[in-house]
């Protein structure tokens, strides 16, 4: 099993586990030296979660994933087109991988159901939203897009019966 650090919307267990079957919770971890923000502009158009290096720290979830998951969670990820895989060291020490953008574009926003599976994944661990706050989401123009139903299947998944309550 390897580590693997979430801090954007594979935070939430049902989403990480429909791309790796064999993922489990870890524990919380710190950040260092990295800050999450959402200037990374998606393949639909709206910003996705990134970390980017500075002074702060941002929180996110390491879980452990099998080996043979990784491909699945790279084509999803869309390593080496849209994100770097990078490994971090956590405050405790300890190593993991995530994802990092690869081009950063300031004035886009998250739409309403990424922000929403970030959220319900920050209530899963106890993470808490604060620094989501300023984070000011947009509907979605198309809610038949394939990620959009996956969102909102995996909050279902999750326990919210509608997804608008995950905001």
């Amino acid at each position: 099993m390897i580590p693997y650090l979430a801090y954007g919307s594979n935070l939430l267990t049902t989403r990480l586990a429909a791309r790796c079957p064999a993922a489990r919770v870890i524990g919380h971890a710190e950040i260092p030296g990295h800050s999450l923000d959402f200037s990374k502009r998606g393949r639909d158009g709206s910003a996705k979660a990134t970390i980017t290096q500075g002074d702060a720290s941002t929180r996110g979830v390491l879980f452990e994933i099998a080996e043979s998951d990784i491909p699945a969670l790279d084509a999803a990820e869309g390593a080496g087109l849209h994100y770097e895989k990078i490994t971090l060291v956590l405050e405790d020490g300890a190593r993991a991988f995530t994802y990092r953008a690869l081009q950063r574009r300031d004035g886009i926003a998250p739409f309403e159901w990424y922000l929403a599976l970030i959220r319900a994944g920050r209530r899963e661990h106890g993470l808490g939203l604060d620094d989501l706050a300023p984070v000011v989401p947009i509907p979605d123009p198309e809610p038949d897009r394939p990620g959009f139903i996956a969102a909102r299947e995996a909050l279902e998944r999750a326990g919210y019966r509608d997804w608008r309550s995950a905001l």
